[in-house]
């Protein structure tokens, strides 16, 4: 009898997409399976780092919880498999029914976080709904942070960006904590690191301004932590310090900017004394964080997601703007150009603003007087467009790598509209508690199983000027492992292709480079062969036809490398520029002097304020499904101060019901010196299927169920108070 050999274990040196931080990781492969994920030391700027998540990788891929095949809703309501073919058959004449009887804009698309896989997915997914001739393409990025983009266009771009974050001498975080998020605002390449070397070994002072003492508050020269909510009106004091004392960058200001005495007028009433007592953080400390920003050579700010939730998002994102152009903090002629592309198409930057441009260029929408805009088309109005009846009713809805159930605001209201779609796929490797409403779950290859690149990190800094990787480094990764044996999976854009082939459509991709209007290439525009479906790598080729860097060179580098030799410097002004940023938006001035004298949401009945809280096991909902990331823990905790624990009469582990004014939920107290008093910090993307009641213990506790689309929702991105929100707490009865 022969002896059968077994291959020996190999590790392959390959990219976590789970998160935009990308961090280049070494895979132990044995028996055809990833076994083990850890950091790659060889690899330039992570030095060998991976979070938890990336580490957990191979438990995500090889897990039971993991779909191996397409699913399709049976009569009883159960699920069943399906194989892919079969799938696209039947979806693709559903769509075709539902388009002839009520028109392409019946048929929608939401793309969630889980795209970060294979981010083209998402692109491809937009091209099959223009050739379908439908305009309802949503993404997660307008339940998240669609202030930024708002912002962008109402305050306007500088060209060169900001200086390099080396060179910073203070730093602005306001509600973000990057340690545990890695998304931004900060160096995603190993934040941790990062932060020891700019605040212990070269003495940038940090300023925070948190509920929470965040790993990140730690490490601050001053840490504001304020009562939630209070974000515009805290910048608006540091801007009123630095003009009341004249700190601003005079020469700066009168060359590239206008509106300085629209905001010099609107932030008089946010004296240090008046925010103060309204944010509940020392005078003092208000004054010396404006004093620290405008004295630093170079400097940055970001606003996190918390700031978003808490309503006037776009405000605090536009202030932020204002502070960065008062202090003169962009990159100058002769300073090296931060972000310069690799794989992106080659472009040059002169120290000089893009004026502001309109933020409402997309199309109307039928709720509450929101259409598509600079964030894209606002998801908190999806909902309402598949239940409201009449002229253009979504009817088809494909959910690509989200989960609507547990993430987006209005649970109630979300879960009516999922049900009442006459087609839903879902495209998830779990069986979610959205993926539980679908008509279809098609199972998808998973980032190890898909070849890619470090492109998104170059693309992630037109949502953001304080995003994306500063240094020219690129990278491309091989698929490590096959999908499981016996398993029937494919890459997300696939079905898209597979859709278009059956619909008889043709496929054509746009890739825009830049934000708008970017100085930057015009777009890409990829034809597809319908007769013959690409590769994923086939598919990667062709959008970086036009890279700075050939993904031929890019490849020579398993571990990725730093292109030194793209590195340019920031060219003077043109002599014929005329563009100015605009510090002083009319509507931003307007709300600015509204908030000045609005009362605290609060009251005796809802004491408390619940704001939002990243989980470092997990990117939203997804990693909840992996036994080794949820450990004992499958809940997300209500966290609160220790006075408030005892003033209640709780202890760590004690069922606590929270009620909003537009539900309640049940979850576990448990205490935390490190958040100020009056406020619970709960974790969001929580709770199971919407069939049954949500068991505290297996499933957590549903956020959005306290959440309401009509409250205090903003104008433009349609984002309702996720954050900030008042509730109510008492014991509950186990």
């Amino acid at each position: 009898m022969g002896v059968t050999e077994i291959e020996p274990p190999r590790i392959e040196p390959g990219l976590c997409r789970l998160c935009v931080g990308y961090c280049p990781v070494l895979v132990t492969v044995e028996g055809g399976r990833a076994t083990k994920v850890s950091g790659d030391p060889a690899a330039p700027l992570f030095d060998g780092y991976a979070c938890p998540k990336g580490r957990a990788l191979p438990d995500l891929l090889n897990g039971k919880q993991r779909l191996l095949h397409s699913m399709v809703r049976g009569a009883d309501g159960g699920h069943s498999a399906i194989g892919f073919e079969q799938a696209i058959k039947e979806i693709a004449s559903k769509l075709t029914g539902i388009v002839e009887r009520h028109g392409p804009e019946a048929v929608a698309i939401y793309s969630g976080t889980g795209v970060t896989g294979f981010p083209t997915s998402a692109a491809v997914a937009k091209a099959w709904l223009d050739a379908l001739g439908s305009p309802m393409f949503f993404s997660v990025n307008t339940i998240d942070k669609p202030g930024m983009q708002i912002a962008q266009a109402r305050h306007g771009l500088w060209e060169a960006g900001h200086p390099a974050f080396e060179e910073a001498d203070a730093w602005i975080l306001v509600g973000s904590n990057p340690i545990i998020s890695k998304t931004g605002g900060f160096p995603q390449n190993n934040p941790g690191m990062r932060l020891k070397e700019a605040v212990n070994d070269r003495g940038m002072k940090l300023i925070v301004i948190d509920p929470r003492r965040s790993e990140m508050a730690r490490r601050a020269h001053v840490h504001l932590q304020c009562i939630p909510g209070n974000d515009p009106a805290i910048l608006s004091a540091l801007i009123h310090v630095i003009i009341a004392e004249k700190l601003y960058d005079e020469a700066f200001i009168d060359l590239h900017a206008e509106g300085f005495a629209a905001l010099a007028s609107a932030v008089a009433p946010f004296t240090p004394a008046f925010v103060a007592k309204r944010a509940g953080v020392p005078q003092q400390d208000l004054i010396e964080a404006a004093r620290t920003f405008a004295a630093a050579r170079a400097g940055g700010i970001f606003c996190g997601t918390g700031p978003s939730f808490a309503t006037h998002g776009t405000l605090t994102e536009y202030l932020a703007n204002c502070l960065t152009t008062l202090c003169g903090h962009w990159a100058r002629a002769g300073d090296p150009l931060q972000k310069p592309n690799v794989l992106l198409p080659a472009y040059s930057a002169r120290a000089q603003p893009i004026a502001p441009w309109p933020e409402n260029a997309g199309r109307p929408l039928r709720v509450r007087g929101l259409r598509g805009n600079a964030s894209g088309m606002p998801v908190a109005a999806l909902p309402d467009e598949i239940l409201l009846e009449g002229p253009g009713q979504i009817r088809a809805l494909i959910c690509l790598g989200g989960n609507p159930v547990t993430a987006f605001p209005d649970h109630k209201r979300t879960v009516e509209a999922l049900r009442s779609l006459e087609l839903f796929v879902v495209l998830d490797p779990e069986m979610t508690p959205t993926a539980e409403l679908a008509d279809y779950v098609i199972a998808p290859k998973l980032m190890l199983e898909l070849p890619g690149t470090s492109l998104a990190m170059e693309m992630i800094k037109y949502l953001g000027h304080s995003r994306g990787i500063e240094v020219p480094y690129a990278r491309y990764a091989p698929a490590v492992v096959d999908p499981p044996a016996g398993s029937e999976l494919v890459a997300d854009w696939e079905v898209f292709y597979e859709l278009a082939r059956e619909m008889g459509l043709p496929l054509t991709l746009v890739t825009h480079y830049g934000a708008s209007p970017s100085p930057e290439a015009p777009p890409l525009k990829i034809s597809f062969d319908m007769s013959r479906r690409p590769s994923s790598d086939e598919l990667i080729e062709a959008i970086l036809q036009n890279s700075r860097i050939p993904l031929s060179e890019v490849k020579r580098y398993p571990h990725g490398h730093i292109f030194v030799e793209v590195q340019e410097t920031v060219q003077e002004r043109s002599a014929d520029c005329t563009a100015r940023l605009q510090i002083g938006n009319k509507e931003m001035m307007a709300e600015l002097e509204q908030i000045a004298s609005s009362a605290r949401p609060w009251n005796e009945d809802m004491p408390f304020l619940l704001v939002p809280r990243r989980d470092n096991r997990l990117v939203n909902s997804y990693g909840r499904g992996s036994t080794v990331l949820s450990g004992r823990q499958t809940f997300n905790p209500g966290w609160l101060n220790p006075a408030d624990m005892r003033r209640l009469g709780l202890v760590d582990g004690d069922r606590i019901r929270i009620r909003s004014a537009h539900g309640e939920i049940v979850a576990f107290a448990e205490g935390d010196q490190s958040i100020r008093a009056g406020i619970i910090s709960l974790t969001h993307c929580f709770g199971g299927s919407p069939d049954k009641e949500d068991d505290p213990v297996r499933d957590g506790a549903n956020v959005a169920k306290l959440l309401s689309v009509d409250d205090d929702f903003d104008p433009v991105t349609g984002i309702p108070r996720m954050g900030a929100l008042p509730v109510h707490i008492a014991r509950a009865i186990n």
